[in-house]
């Protein structure tokens, strides 16, 4: 019986040791409590847009990413935003950036872009982002970042918990804890590689019914909601006013992280009928120019199509498609200018 025990004891300690060595523990750049929930994902996924079934597997890799793994050193561009860039129902490789990607390859450019967008997140989480997540990564040190922004940023006024929205943790003490012990513990990380692999979770994604969204349907380009009389209620400006201190937060963060910005405004499923997303992309463009950011007017740029869309704000692959068809041309010149 001693010797069960002795061996037992033994058995623990090597356990410990092997954690405290093998782990993350006391690594000064280990995640935390952060980021736990957007790590090592491998998930097997059935979305259907458009009467079209897509069966694909959706991965987070080690560091948080939207796809495969990779050497932090190689990540000299990112992609921000919220879901509207993460995309998490759409195969990689037909997201906005997947099909911009296969295009630079196709043109035998250098030029990789690495997802980094989260679902819900906007200005507030990409701020979190430079505080609470890059700054994890050993040997990160990208150079461009751009930025898909407008949608989510018509939250930044409201009366909203914004961890819901834009923290990199969970909220109950107890998960915090959970989340601290898989971040960092060795044994764990070896699980997750082994379940990923073999016994990926299986998900289906949720889509609107399109037919009812585009029913009595009217497109609101730019040139039609610029002609609009419409006055800027006082919560409007609210908004702009928050808006613009996000960006000042931001710009400091850029300076210290000496990376340059590149932010691209955005348009819903009816174009810039919501007259925040209209004034939101008008002050984004104006803090730009004034600050020197290259800046893609996508809501200028563009007309969306029926179908484009499989709720109000997130595409179909054909949005996709279409929205990098429209930007490719300027990041390719913006790019390899820089």
């Amino acid at each position: 019986m001693k010797t069960i025990f002795y061996n037992l004891i033994i058995f623990f300690l090597l356990l410990v040791l092997s954690e405290i060595v093998l782990g993350y523990w006391f690594t000064k750049d280990n995640f935390g409590i952060h980021m736990r929930k957007e790590r090592n994902k491998n998930w097997y996924t059935v979305s259907k847009f458009n009467n079209k079934e897509y069966k694909f597997y959706y991965k987070r890799n080690f560091y948080g990413f939207r796809g495969e793994e990779f050497n932090p050193k190689e990540v000299k561009i990112l992609w921000e935003g919220g879901s509207t860039s993460a995309q998490r129902y759409t195969p990689e490789e037909l997201t906005i950036v997947g099909q911009l990607n296969k295009r630079f390859k196709s043109d035998s450019t250098n030029i990789k872009i690495f997802n980094a967008g989260r679902d819900g997140k906007s200005l507030r989480g990409i701020i979190y982002d430079f505080k609470h997540w890059f700054t994890k990564i050993k040997n990160f040190q990208p150079e461009f970042v751009i930025i898909l922004l407008g949608l989510n940023e018509r939250t930044l006024a409201q009366d909203v918990d914004e961890k819901l929205f834009d923290a990199s943790v969970q909220e109950g003490k107890i998960d915090r804890i959970k989340d601290y012990f898989k971040n960092n513990s060795f044994f764990y990380s070896e699980y997750r590689e082994v379940a990923n692999k073999y016994f990926p979770k299986q998900t289906d994604g949720y889509f609107l019914d399109s037919k009812k969204l585009y029913s009595n349907f009217e497109y609101i380009d730019y040139e039609k909601a610029k002609n609009l009389k419409r006055g800027v209620s006082k919560e409007n400006q609210k908004l702009l006013v928050q808006l613009e201190k996000r960006l000042l937060i931001l710009k400091k963060k850029f300076r210290l992280s000496k990376i340059r910005p590149l932010i691209i405004t955005q348009v819903e499923y009816n174009g810039l009928y919501d007259q925040k997303l209209f004034l939101i992309n008008e002050k984004i463009k104006e803090f730009s120019e004034n600050n020197n950011w290259p800046i893609l007017k996508l809501d200028e740029l563009i007309t969306m199509e029926p179908y484009d869309f499989y709720d109000h704000a997130h595409t179909t692959p054909e949005g996709s498609e279409r929205i990098s068809n429209i930007i490719y041309p300027f990041l390719k010149e913006i790019l390899n200018k820089n």
